[in-house]
C-alpha cells in the first residue's frame, strides 16, 4: 500500500475529503463536515486512491487496522457507516460495490489533487468522468509586477486569498482553492492544463502593481478549454489601509466576475439543457431592465429549473424574487397569487437552504413586496451578512431603507453598491434609489445629476422620468417636466401617472414621514409638470 499522504485532497459526488476529515459542499458552496470515525476515514481514503479498481478486504484492513488482528465485521461495520453518509439514498445505488468473497470498489468519479515539490496542480481521474462544472473556476496566485517583497507578501496574496473566499459565496459556484491552485509566479501557466487537471471551466489570474500612492490591480478571466480572454479589467485603488484596499477591490472584481460568468454560461448553447442551464438563463435575463417579456422569460426559466429539479433551493429561491419582483414592478394580473406562491417557495428555500444569501434576500424581496419593509431589512442584512459583496442585496436593503425613512443610510447603500459594481446592468437603479432621496430631501439639483444617470442607463423604466419631471418641476424647469411626464406615461404600463388621484391609489410608499415626504416634494413637483389632480 502507498503511504498516506496528509495534502491529498479527494473530490467527488459533492464531496471532498482532506486531511481534516470529510466534508459535503452545500447549495450556498460552503462546506459542512461530515461527521464520522476515524476508522471510516482511513477506509475511504484507501479506496479513493484507486477509484474504479478493486480493493481487497485484506489491504483495506491492513491500513485501517495497521498491526492489530480484528474480526471481518469490523470492516463490515466501516463500509455501512460510509454508505449511509455518502450515498443518502442515491436511487442509482451505492457509490462503493461490493464483489462478493473478494473487497470493494469506488465506482463514483474521482478528482485527487496532490501537492509536491516539482509540480503546482497533480490530478489523477478516473474515467473521462462528466465536463466541468458551469461555474467552475481556478483562482490562480496573482503576480506582484513591483519590486517591494513585503507588498508581494500581503497585498498580493491577500487579494489572491479573499478573491478565493468571496467566489466561494456566489451561488452554484465551485472555487479550487487557493493553495491547490499554487504555482510558480515566474514561470508561464498552462490554462488548458490547469482546467483539464482541475476539471475547472475558468481561470482568474491576475496581477498588482503599485507605483507611488496608487496601486493598480489588473484581473483576467480565460476559458480553460480555449484559452481565449473573456474578461479583463483594471481597478485603481489609492494606498491606505491594506485591507480596505483588498476588500473594495476584491469585492468589485467578484461582482463583476460573477455578472461575466453568468453572461457566458447562459450564452454556452446546449442541446439538452438540464436545470442548472436554466437557472443561469433565467438570472440573465434578470439583469435585464424590467418588462412584462423580462419577467415572463425569467419565470418561464426558473419553472423549467424547478420542473427538473423540484429540490432545488436556488430555483426555488431566484423564482420567489421573480415572482415578487413582478408584483412589485406591477406586471402581472394576478399578484395575489403570485405573492402565495413567492411565500411558499422561499420558506421551503429557506428550510432546505439555511445560509443561502439567495434564499435570504429572496424572502426580503417577499416581504417587501408585502408591504413589511423592517422584516423585509433583516433577512437583507442576513444575505449581505453571508455574501458581504452582494451588490443586489444592497440595493433592495437601500430601497428598504428609503421605505422606512432612513434616507442616508439609503443613500450610503447604493453608493456602495455602485463602488462594487460599477458595470452592473442594475446600475440605473442603483442610482434611481439615491436620486428619489435626493429629491426627497428637496435637492432638485442632487437629483437630476443622479436621475439623468439612471435614465441612461434604464431609459426603458418610467418610474425615473417621473422622478425627473418632479425635480424639473420643482426647479421651476416646466418645458422639461413635460417632456419627461409625457415619457412616463408613454412608457407606463398603467395609467399611474394621468392624475394624482390614480398616482396615490397605487399602492405603499412607505412609512408615514416618506409619505408625508412624497406629498411636499415628488407629488408638488408632478403638479407643477401638469399632472391634475383626478
Amino acid at each position: 500500500m502507498e503511504a498516506h499522504c496528509s495534502t491529498d485532497i479527494f473530490l467527488f459526488e459533492g464531496f471532498r475529503l482532506d486531511r481534516r476529515g470529510l466534508f459535503r459542499r452545500c447549495e450556498d458552496s460552503t462546506l459542512t463536515p461530515v461527521e464520522i470515525g476515524s476508522r471510516a476515514l482511513e477506509v475511504l481514503r484507501v479506496l479513493l486512491r484507486r477509484p474504479g479498481e478493486l480493493v481487497f478486504r485484506h489491504e483495506i484492513m491492513a491500513a485501517a487496522w495497521p498491526r492489530t488482528v480484528v474480526g471481518d465485521n469490523n470492516l463490515n461495520v466501516q463500509i455501512s457507516i460510509l454508505r449511509r453518509a455518502l450515498d443518502q439514498e442515491d436511487p442509482q445505488g451505492s457509490c462503493i460495490q461490493t464483489i462478493p468473497g473478494c473487497g470493494y470498489r469506488f465506482v463514483a468519479p474521482v478528482k485527487r489533487v496532490e501537492a509536491n515539490p516539482h509540480s503546482a496542480i497533480q490530478t489523477i481521474s478516473h474515467g473521462s468522468g462528466p465536463s466541468p462544472p458551469r461555474l467552475s473556476i481556478v483562482v490562480l496566485p496573482f503576480v506582484n509586477v513591483g519590486n517591494d517583497p513585503e507588498q508581494h507578501s500581503t497585498l498580493v496574496d491577500g487579494i489572491t486569498e479573499d478573491l478565493t473566499t468571496d467566489l466561494s459565496r456566489l451561488e452554484s459556484m465551485l472555487v479550487i482553492s487557493r493553495n491547490t491552485a499554487l504555482t510558480d509566479r515566474d514561470r508561464h501557466v498552462d490554462t488548458g492544463r490547469i482546467g483539464r487537471e482541475l476539471g475547472v471551466r475558468y481561470v482568474l489570474n491576475g496581477s498588482v502593481q503599485q507605483s507611488g500612492k496608487q496601486v493598480r490591480v489588473t484581473a483576467r478571466l480565460i476559458d480553460a478549454a480555449t484559452d481565449a480572454h473573456l474578461w479583463a479589467e483594471r481597478f485603481d485603488h489609492g494606498i491606505g489601509d491594506l485591507f480596505d484596499i483588498q476588500n473594495e477591490i476584491t469585492g468589485r472584481i467578484a461582482n463583476a466576475l460573477g455578472l461575466e460568468l453568468i453572461a457566458a454560461e447562459a450564452a454556452r448553447p446546449t442541446e439538452n439543457p438540464d436545470a442548472p442551464d436554466y437557472i443561469l438563463r433565467g438570472r440573465a435575463a434578470g439583469l435585464r431592465p424590467s418588462s412584462r417579456d423580462t419577467h415572463a422569460k425569467r419565470i418561464a426559466m426558473f419553472e423549467h429549473a424547478l420542473a427538473l429539479d423540484p429540490r432545488s433551493a436556488e430555483a426555488q429561491s431566484l423564482l420567489a424574487d421573480a415572482l415578487a419582483h413582478r408584483v412589485l414592478d406591477r406586471l402581472t394580473d394576478a399578484a395575489t397569487a403570485d405573492m402565495a406562491r413567492a411565500v411558499a417557495l422561499v420558506d421551503r428555500a429557506l428550510a432546505a437552504s439555511p445560509r443561502s444569501p439567495t434564499a435570504h434576500l429572496a424572502k426580503g424581496i417577499v416581504l417587501r413586496a408585502l408591504d413589511r419593509c423592517e422584516e423585509a431589512i433583516a433577512e437583507c442584512e442576513t444575505a449581505l451578512a453571508i455574501n458581504p459583496n452582494s451588490a443586489g442585496a444592497l440595493d433592495n436593503l437601500a430601497d428598504c431603507k428609503l421605505l422606512t425613512g432612513s434616507l442616508e443610510d439609503a443613500i450610503s447603500l447604493a453608493q456602495q453598491a455602485i463602488r462594487l459594481s460599477p458595470r452592473d446592468p442594475r446600475i440605473g437603479y442603483f442610482c434611481i434609489r439615491i436620486g428619489h432621496v435626493h429629491l426627497l430631501q428637496s435637492c432638485p439639483d442632487k437629483a437630476i445629476l443622479w436621475l439623468e444617470r439612471a435614465r441612461g442607463a434604464v431609459p426603458e423604466i418610467p418610474f425615473v422620468h417621473a422622478l425627473l419631471a418632479s425635480a424639473h418641476g420643482l426647479k421651476g424647469d416646466i418645458g422639461r417636466a413635460r417632456v419627461e411626464l409625457a415619457k412616463a406615461r408613454r412608457l407606463s404600463a398603467d395609467n399611474r401617472w394621468s392624475s394624482i388621484a390614480h398616482w396615490n391609489a397605487v399602492g405603499y410608499f412607505g412609512v408615514p414621514k416618506v409619505r408625508t415626504l412624497m406629498e411636499t416634494t415628488y407629488i408638488a413637483g408632478l403638479r407643477k409638470a401638469g399632472m391634475p389632480e383626478e
